[in-house]
């Protein structure tokens, strides 16, 4: 299963932002559903097939973890989407500089004001 068919189930978001927050164990997670704990580990079968759980055994219990690196292809797919800035980096930079040298030469004429008004 690809992580795109894994988030498509509602049930998966959900346990995959509780998993946001740190590992957590399956009858943890089940106490927050109203679904099964078989139900339960069924999805994160389904979320570890996609490679975006990871589960370690802990003594007799699974804990789970969310995988970042799983969401991966999702990230690429949003950045792809997502529409251009509206200003490149370089246009940005130019307007830096030219903000900056304006707040210099203010300061300047200012300091050479006021030498000039000391000395009237």
């Amino acid at each position: 299963m690809d992580a795109f068919a894994a988030l498509a189930d509602p049930v998966r978001r959900e346990l995959l932002r509780h998993l946001a927050s740190g590992p957590a164990r399956v009858v943890d997670m089940a106490s927050a559903h109203p679904i099964s704990r078989p139900a339960i580990s069924k999805h994160l079968r389904a979320l570890g097939s996609a490679g975006l759980v990871v589960a370690d055994d802990v003594g007799r219990e699974r804990h789970y973890r969310l995988d970042r690196a799983g969401l991966a292809p999702v990230s690429a797919l949003l950045a792809e989407l997502a529409p251009a800035p509206p200003f490149s980096e370089r246009a940005l930079d130019g307007l830096d500089l030219e903000v900056r040298r304006a707040v210099r030469d203010r300061q300047a004429a200012t300091s050479t004001q006021d030498i000039t008004e000391e000395t009237a």
